[in-house]
């Protein structure tokens, strides 16, 4: 498609592929030891709460680390800033694989991982603005996320079968390996941008980065969204935490609780595509996040109280493909309602608040020790889901100059 000094070009498709790929592996390299805990733990003769820091780091490190990288994006570029960050991913994977059974060696190589998340995850709207017109930005962003869950599901599912038939060392240094191949080809096939921009929002400059950041947080449709993020992504990682706490009073066992969360991240990857796509199509924001956080609400409450184990998996799925297809879309929002605060801070804010979002799942663990179940905290998880859909409604579409340079 060209249009002037505008064209869409096949080959960002390429870029969107290869960007994919390294948010795919930091996302193993980060739940790589969830599903072995307690094997762990007793390899490396720590505690389980000692194993659960290799992931708690990666949201350590990127509360601080997530606004000074987003200036990096903004004021470097996509290209160099994930070059760096896959590149620091996959050494570290290495180095974690050769660390033997020395936790310190280990934990210090995750804190290189944990150092480059930001890198990745910083960038996706950076992405879409340069290479994608404004129709397919939610359905790039969209792809993006489906990369995340999709890494987090092999994760969980790999890590536990190759670990029945060699050490731990290896299982991390085959992790590395695979992270540093996905590096290389992204070097090799990821491009800055375009020679032609796709639309009119992507030539155009952005505002420096201070002054942007100041813009999105004076806009009362980003803060009302920032929270909306807040919520959706702390509920998130709250049931997929403590989902073995949640369900188990009620008669299901460890396997049944594991299939739930493969069901609710096979869901999310549907819907992770299917409803930003649906809202490039429409071109409207705020119905398909509506939509996403309304959907969510009884799968959350039935992953509370569901007695069954097909009601179970209904709800883990209803609450998947809802809750996960909000991300996508709602990133895109916080995009465009900023202009011209550019990408990259805008999705760093975003990433921001998920990453803070841990208080939530956090919060959840003593109201378990009062009650003796999650289904309290659950609950309450759903009445803030309400409270998101008010603050939904609420919000505003982009300004009619964003959805006119939308292009055809």
């Amino acid at each position: 498609m060209e249009s002037g000094d505008y064209r869409v070009y096949g080959y960002r498709w390429v870029v969107l592929g290869a960007s994919m790929l390294v948010n795919l592996t930091i996302q193993v390299l980060w739940i790589a030891y969830a599903p072995i805990t307690s094997q762990a733990a007793s390899f490396y003769h720590v505690s389980e709460l000692q194993v659960g820091l290799f992931a708690m780091v990666f949201m350590i490190a990127f509360v601080p680390l997530s606004i000074p990288i987003s200036w990096l994006v903004d004021r470097f570029g996509f290209f160099p800033t994930v070059a760096f960050g896959s590149l620091l991913a996959g050494a570290s994977g290495i180095l974690r694989g050769l660390a033997g059974p020395s936790f310190g060696l280990a934990f210090a190589a995750t804190i290189g991982m944990a150092c480059a998340q930001p890198f990745l995850l910083n960038t996706w709207t950076k992405v879409s603005a340069l290479w994608f017109p404004s129709g397919e930005r939610a359905t790039a962003v969209g792809l993006l996320t489906l990369s995340n869950l999709v890494g987090t599901a092999a994760g969980t599912v790999l890590t536990p079968l190759l670990s029945a038939s060699m050490t731990i060392p290896a299982v991390q240094l085959y992790y590395g390996v695979a992270a540093s191949a996905a590096a290389f080809l992204f070097l090799a096939f990821a491009r800055e941008r375009p020679a032609l921009p796709p639309d009119a929002l992507a030539a155009e400059a952005r505002a420096l980065v201070l002054d942007g950041l100041r813009r999105a947080l004076s806009l009362r449709p980003f803060r009302r969204y920032l929270i909306i993020a807040f919520i959706g992504l702390g509920i998130f990682n709250g049931v997929t935490t403590w989902i073995e706490g949640i369900v188990k009073p009620r008669g299901f066992d460890s396997e049944q609780a594991g299939i739930a969360v493969a069901i609710m991240l096979l869901a999310g990857v549907v819907g992770a595509v299917v409803l930003p796509a649906l809202s490039d199509k429409r071109r409207r924001r705020r119905p398909f996040i509506m939509l996403g956080i309304v959907g969510a609400i009884p799968g959350l409450v039935g992953l509370a109280i569901a007695p069954s184990f097909p009601l179970l998996a209904a709800s883990s799925f209803v609450l998947g493909f809802f809750l996960v297809s909000v991300n996508p879309t709602g990133t895109q929002y916080a995009s465009e309602v900023a202009l011209p605060t550019p990408e990259g801070t805008s999705n760093g804010l975003i990433s921001l608040a998920g990453q803070v979002s841990v208080v939530l799942v956090y919060a959840m663990e003593p109201l378990e020790r009062a009650t003796g179940r999650y289904t309290l905290p659950l609950l309450l998880f759903a009445g803030l889901l309400v409270a998101s859909l008010g603050l939904a409604s609420t919000l505003e579409e982009p300004r009619p100059r964003d959805a006119a340079a939308r292009g055809p």
